[in-house]
């Protein structure tokens, strides 16, 4: 593509301006790559981003190109958690996805590196590089190290969680502020297997990132060995012509659904991972997810299901390593794991797994003696949820996986964190929050704040949470997000009322509300669209999303 922009007479005005950045002939001559980097000195995940830009311009240089760095956009999901700021975590992954794809085509870049690390920018920046469809390798910042408090493993979503317990009586304020200095210790993406170190993870299963990126440690100096060999990496794919969409296939997606089921990734991931994979024109539905996980294993289960941080797993072999003992398993008369399928090494995924050993099952657990027979996540369905929600099974307390208890209904998470926090929540309560999905909210807000207060005063066993809204990957319990049809598009989540009976049966993938169909038509002549007065982005981004169930990407007709 650069070759179009800066080669011949015609072209001396824009090699003109490569000049005024100090470039020399030589360096405009070679393929110009694009380092997309979502460094900041407000997101813990990112502050440390610039040294790994240098290393893998290092290895682009090393290599005969020539890299130029070019920013995105991030937000800091524990920042802007339990305010309006929230709002705008979902909806930042389209403006993402538009960056890499205006930057790319506007510079005539050869190839890509993307360099993010928290949550949305992940695949925000994939899905705007399959857009493109120019070599591109994903090289994450990496996982932090989790904190240590009295001997235990603490992260995070530790902080929140204690809260619950302060207000419940179960820790003072001087031990809150001690888990406060002590949980997150280092840059990087937060210790658990919440959204980033899920969605890292899952780029190596896709094919999109090299081995290591979901785990090496960020402050780790090998995180800055795998800057520099992606940075050589990448001219090998420029040379040798390898696109994403050559990458990203249909067969990628189903090796990434199995892997994160083995791993108990996030709920995130299926939104994520839909998203991409509408951008690479393969449809992804939530039906894949049910079936996959039904012959899937559960293998790992990491923060916050455990006190094992993702450190742990690299330690253990890292996501090559499950994909070892995924390989040999089969779903129906296909292999759960299709090795033959290409990666940015330039060979099969079989390559990059085949000598990954775990060295034991602490972390990484047998097909024999798994945590589960099937996947980390769970995909329920019923009247309340039509099209599908979804639910990180491995999370969830075993006393909690088939439950029946009373509504307490809610029409926003500030409603409802009110309600937890001033102890009018009960054990055998279903707390219902509504009103927060892509559309509704919009912009489908996280509700880590009601899950952790709840685990912080014990209830996690005892009261179950649903929501047409979504949850941090910190969030354990039972906790059911991504309710379809979300409550602003006139789905049965509208129509609950306090006292209503709710069922959860997690394993069998049901999940109603015990109300006559006569009543719920009656109420439902009743109800009227609720008025949510939006400006700005937010209003452009209600009017374009899709629902959850289709990964709340952009509708392409209007």
């Amino acid at each position: 593509m650069s070759k179009e922009l800066l080669q011949g007479m015609d072209k001396a005005p824009q090699r003109s301006l490569y000049k005024a950045l100090g470039f020399s002939n030589a360096e405009i001559g070679k393929p110009i790559i694009g380092i997309v980097s979502a460094q900041s000195d407000i997101v813990p995940g990112h502050t440390h981003l610039a040294q790994l830009t240098d290393a893998i311009k290092a290895g682009i240089y090393m290599s005969g190109g020539t890299p130029v760095v070019v920013p995105s956009i991030g937000v800091c999901d524990g920042i802007a958690m339990g305010h309006a700021g929230m709002k705008y975590s979902l909806p930042s992954r389209e403006i993402i996805a538009d960056s890499v794809e205006i930057m790319a085509v506007s510079h005539a870049f050869d190839g890509l590196v993307l360099v993010p690390n928290c949550d949305k920018i992940v695949p925000g920046m994939l899905m705007g590089a399959v857009r493109v469809n120019i070599p591109t390798i994903v090289v994450s910042g990496g996982p932090s190290l989790p904190g240590y408090r009295k001997g235990k493993k603490i992260s995070f979503t530790s902080v929140y969680e204690g809260i619950g317990s302060v207000r419940a009586g179960k820790m003072n304020i001087a031990e809150l502020n001690d888990i406060e200095d002590k949980a997150c210790p280092t840059c990087g993406a937060c210790a658990g297997m919440f959204t980033a170190n899920s969605m890292n993870c899952l780029c190596e299963a896709l094919g999109m990132a090299l081995p290591g990126n979901g785990t090496i440690p960020a402050v780790y100096s090998e995180r800055l060995r795998l800057a520099r060999a992606t940075g050589i990496q990448i001219m090998k794919l420029v040379e040798a012509h390898i696109l994403p969409k050559m990458i990203l296939t249909k067969e990628a997606f189903y090796n990434g659904i199995a892997a994160d089921m083995a791993l108990g990734c996030s709920t995130n991931s299926v939104l994520h991972l839909t998203a991409i994979a509408y951008e690479a024109g393969i449809k992804i539905e939530l039906a894949d997810f049910e079936r996959i996980s039904a012959t899937t294993p559960n293998l790992c289960k990491l923060m916050p299901a455990s006190d094992t941080s993702v450190e742990d797993l690299y330690r253990e072999g890292g996501v090559m390593a499950v994909l070892n003992r995924l390989a040999p398993l089969s779903s129906g008369k296909k292999p759960l794991i299709d090795g033959a399928v290409l990666t940015v090494t330039g060979g099969k995924l079989s390559e990059s797994y085949k000598d990954a050993e775990a060295e034991d099952d602490t972390v990484i657990k047998t097909v024999a003696a798994p945590y589960a027979k099937t996947g980390g996540i769970a995909v329920l369905r019923g009247n309340i949820a039509e099209q599908g929600c979804v639910v990180k099974r491995s999370a969830v307390a075993p006393e909690m996986l088939v439950y029946k208890g009373k509504a307490k209904v809610f029409n926003s998470e500030e409603e409802a964190v009110a309600a937890i926090n001033g102890g009018r929540i009960a054990k055998g309560d279903v707390v219902v929050i509504r009103y927060e999905g892509p559309k509704g909210g919009p912009g489908m807000r996280e509700m880590l704040a009601p899950t952790a207060s709840l685990c912080g005063m014990g209830l996690d066993k005892d009261v179950a949470l649903i929501t047409d809204g979504r949850f941090s990957g910190a969030t354990r319990g039972a906790a059911i997000g991504h309710i379809s049809p979300e409550a602003a598009a006139g789905g049965k989540i509208a129509l609950a009322q306090d006292g209503d009976t709710i069922e959860i049966n997690i394993p069998n993938g049901r999940i109603n509300l015990d109300v006559p169909a006569k009543e719920l038509e009656k109420r439902a002549k009743k109800w009227t669209p609720r008025d949510n007065p939006v400006s700005g982005y937010l209003l452009r981004y209600s009017e374009l999303v899709t629902d959850a169930s289709q990964g709340a990407v952009f509708k392409t007709k209007f």
